[in-house]
């Protein structure tokens, strides 16, 4: 292990924080298309305010298409590092502080991307900056790059493509230590239709790839002591009931988490409509909740429950509304093993959602992704994570898609580690500051190695 980058790297912590704080003050939630924006204004500024971080290092930046940002050193890029700067939304109410303003508490940093992917990006910058700083001889180049749409589908990189290729090897921080090399493959699906009832209103979640932690019900015809009664006294989900006139209205909090790992979340739309179901009879109604049950994430109510060695299929109904009307639309995600393929799992969806009389649309559908665990990329990895971690590496299959989901070659290399919770995708998401710096001196290792 090369001492200097940790000096360097230790030396320069408060700096780091200092950059990611100004990333995380900046709401790079995906919005509505703007002329030079085509993800919305504050992604755009995210962007350029890492522009503003590379060149302050001296870096040559280049601009694509207002999505991605190229920060270059050395000729012939053997090496990408692809991070993402746009977040997923954050309700303030559910944060023990501002998710916006990066709060220090005793070492760990709280804000919204402090995990994913804000903090790990900067932990790439100053690994280049450091093997620039220190002049570490590199044979081959490396470009970071930086895009502004890996939580609605990754369009950046297409438009990235447009105008330049990706060098040879390509890792992204937007995964987990020490290499992922198997990821399930996707399916996004939107479902429409009529519940049959005019009695209700209904809206829960508001992201396609995370387990809603907030539904909220008005129900009419019903009583609030029949609601209040109807709750199980053992359930994980907590409901607050109360009555105006003939309405009566219901919260359900939930417990959000990724799409990818739904059993370590409470959903709150389908706890809301199992509640609902018990205190009405609404054949529509029913008709969902059968579909989608409470507490099952194995999609066994659609016929799609599978596993294989990169793990089980899971199933989420991430978002769902229901209008006055009866009019209803949800979002479903779908993660699937290496065992089945895309159009099988694709048909059995559309199919049992049409037989409910909903219409399905698929939203996002990808393969699973395989790098073999001998090659020469995945090797240079495990091996710079065991000389500077200090334990043995290992290759891990996981139900997330990263970055490079659809890069020929590409891996996952940090930043999560272990069993820890980052909260990635929820309220009051962190990464200590040791493990920022510990981030930083890995990807320059990387950067060594694979380039030397």
């Amino acid at each position: 292990m090369n001492e200097k980058i940790c000096e360097f790297i230790d030396s320069h912590k408060d700096e780091m924080v200092r950059d990611l704080a100004e990333l995380v003050a900046i709401p790079s939630v995906s919005g509505e298309p703007e002329r030079g924006a085509p993800f919305g204004e504050e992604p755009r500024r995210a962007l350029y305010k890492m522009k503003e971080l590379c060149e302050r290092m001296g870096f040559v930046t280049a601009v694509y298409g207002e999505a991605v940002l190229c920060a270059s050193y050395g000729e012939s890029p053997e090496l990408g590092i692809l991070a993402h700067l746009d977040v997923v939304p954050a309700s303030a109410e559910n944060w023990d502080t501002d998710p916006f303003t990066l709060t220090d508490k005793d070492g760990v940093l709280f804000g919204r991307g402090a995990i994913d992917d804000k903090g790990p990006a900067v932990a790439a910058l100053w690994a280049l900056n450091a093997v620039k700083s220190l002049g570490i001889p590199l044979k081959k180049g490396v470009r970071l790059i930086f895009g502004t749409d890996e939580e609605n589908g990754s369009k950046d990189l297409e438009i990235y493509k447009e105008y330049a290729k990706f060098p040879p090897k390509v890792f992204t921080p937007d995964g987990a230590f020490p290499v992922i090399n198997v990821e399930k493959g996707m399916l996004g699906v939107r479902f429409s239709g009529n519940t049959g009832g005019n009695y209700m209103e209904f809206r829960g979640g508001n992201i396609p790839n995370a387990v809603a932690d907030k539904a909220k019900t008005i129900m009419r015809k019903v009583s609030a002591d029949k609601v209040r009664a109807s709750i199980p006294e053992d359930s994980p989900a907590k409901f607050t009931v109360t009555e105006r006139g003939d309405n009566v209205f219901i919260s359900c909090d939930g417990t959000a988490a990724h799409a990818s790992t739904p059993e370590n979340g409470v959903n709150a739309v389908t706890a809301l409509l199992s509640l609902m179901n018990r205190v009405t009879d609404e054949p529509g109604l029913r008709g969902i909740e059968k579909l989608f049950p409470f507490g099952q994430t194995d999609g066994t109510a659609l016929g799609l429950k599978c596993a294989d060695e990169s793990g089980a299929l899971t199933c989420v109904l991430s978002t769902l509304a229901i209008m006055p009307s009866g009019e209803c639309e949800g979002t479903v995600d779908i993660r699937f093993p290496t065992c089945v393929d895309l159009q099988t799992v694709k048909d059995k969806v559309c199919s049992v959602l049409e037989s409910h009389r909903l219409k399905c649309e698929i939203v996002i559908g990808n393969e699973p992704h395989v790098v073999p665990e001998d090659s020469d990329f995945v090797g240079q990895l495990l091996s710079v994570y065991e000389s500077v971690e200090g334990e043995k590496g290992r290759c891990i299959a996981i139900g997330g898609g990263t970055y490079v989901h659809n890069i020929d070659g590409g891996v996952a290399f940090g930043a999560e580690r272990s069993d820890t919770d980052y909260h990635m995708h929820g309220a009051n998401e962190f990464i200590t500051t040791d493990e920022l710096c510990k981030d930083a001196v890995l990807y320059a290792h990387a950067i060594a190695e694979v380039c030397k």
